[in-house]
Parts: C-alpha cells; sequence; structure tokens
C-alpha cells in the first residue's frame, strides 16, 4: 500500500475526509485569530506606550489641563491603544466633573477608568474563544475519525482476510484524522495560553495605570 498523503486522501472514506475538512477549518480559523490577534496586540501595545509616554510628560511639567485635554482626546481616538482609551475615559470624566465637588469628581474618574477597563478587556479577548474551542474539540474530532477508521477496518475483516492491503486503508484512516486533530490542537491551545497570558498582563497595566491616575486625580483635589 502506498502510505503518500495523496494514497491515504484517496483511500479515505467520505466520513474520514469530511473530518479532515473540518479539521483543516478548525486549524485556518485557530491561526487566523492567532495571526490578528498578535497584530493588534503589537499595534495595541505600541500605540499604549506612545500614549504613556506623552502623558508623562505633561505631568512631570505640571501642566494638568493640557494633560485632561490631551487624554480626552485620545479617548475618542481610535488609534490611542488599549491604555489610551483607559485613562482617556478617566481623563474625560476629570474634565467632564471639574468644578463640582471633590469627592465626585473621584468618584465619576474611577468609574469611566473600570467602565473602560472592561470594554477593552473585552476587546483584547475578542476571538479567544476561538482558540479555546478548537484547541479543546479538534482532538475529539480526531477521535471520531479514529473510531469510523476502526470501525471500518473490523468491516473490512468480517471476511476473514487481514492482510495489510485489507485493513491498511482503514487503520490509515484512524491514525491520519488521529494526529491531524493533535495538530490542530496542540497550536491553539499553545496560543490561548500566550494570548490569554499576554491579556492579563495588559490587564495589570490598566489597572495599575489606572490606580495611578485615580490617585492623582486625588492629590489635585486636595491641592486645590
Amino acid at each position: 500500500m502506498d502510505f503518500t498523503l495523496s494514497a491515504l486522501w484517496a483511500s479515505m472514506g467520505i466520513f474520514a475526509k469530511g473530518i479532515v475538512i473540518v479539521l483543516i477549518i478548525m486549524s485556518v480559523a485557530s491561526l487566523g485569530v492567532l495571526v490578528e490577534r498578535l497584530i493588534h496586540f503589537s499595534r495595541s501595545q505600541g500605540r499604549s506606550r506612545d500614549f504613556a509616554e506623552r502623558l508623562n510628560g505633561f505631568i512631570a511639567k505640571n501642566d494638568f489641563p493640557a494633560m485632561i485635554d490631551f487624554g480626552a482626546g485620545a479617548a475618542k481616538a481610535p488609534t490611542s491603544g488599549f491604555l489610551g482609551k483607559v485613562i482617556g475615559s478617566g481623563l474625560s470624566a476629570w474634565k467632564s466633573a471639574t468644578g463640582r465637588e471633590h469627592e465626585v469628581v473621584v468618584e465619576s474618574t474611577t468609574r469611566a477608568v473600570e467602565r473602560s477597563s472592561g470594554r477593552e478587556i473585552a476587546v483584547l479577548k475578542r476571538g479567544l474563544g476561538v482558540l479555546a474551542t478548537v484547541g479543546s474539540t479538534a482532538p475529539f474530532v480526531g477521535l471520531l475519525g479514529t473510531v469510523m477508521g476502526i470501525i471500518n477496518t473490523f468491516q473490512l475483516m468480517k471476511g476473514g482476510s487481514a492482510s495489510l492491503a485489507t485493513v491498511g486503508p482503514g487503520i490509515s484512516e484512524a491514525l491520519v484524522t488521529t494526529a491531524l486533530g493533535l495538530v490542530v490542537a496542540i497550536p491553539a491551545v499553545m496560543g490561548f495560553n500566550y494570548l490569554n497570558s499576554r491579556v492579563d498582563g495588559f490587564t495589570v497595566d490598566m489597572q495599575e495605570s489606572g490606580n495611578e491616575l485615580i490617585d492623582l486625580v486625588a492629590k489635585a483635589g486636595k491641592a486645590s
């Protein structure tokens, strides 16, 4: 029996071919999400870094009005990164609450930071469910093909012939679908864990920066 890929494909039954096609689609979907998220994370992190550097420049000069105006504009800009969105929303709330009681200003800023952080975390996690689903289900999809391949093998052995030419196609079906299921699942699981860890890191950055902004708002109110 020829064990080349083309020969294995030709020897597969319709069900096994369907399993292979499903696994290929799952693989393409997971790789697409992985690449898109990596690009998005890289851009958002770079933009967030630029935003933080500019913001620190205003803080170093104690130029709070310019800092507030800059942050309020960043909250509406589509290219400000996750940090710009979160801190910008807080600064925008600070600007809107200017002139009101100090406690109201701090509370408004805190709520704005928390709401924006939740939205940005959801945006950062977009698509990770695809990786988790592929990683958890691909082995079972491959196992389904394995079971059917074994069933086909026993069907062929019912006549009493157990030569390699007889049972080879069913065995190859089982092994190919099992291997393909693992090949699809392993990168998806690794990609999910890596991206999820990066989201956790970004979440910490947003929380720390948000807390620093709230502290700054509190100190500015006391100073005034």
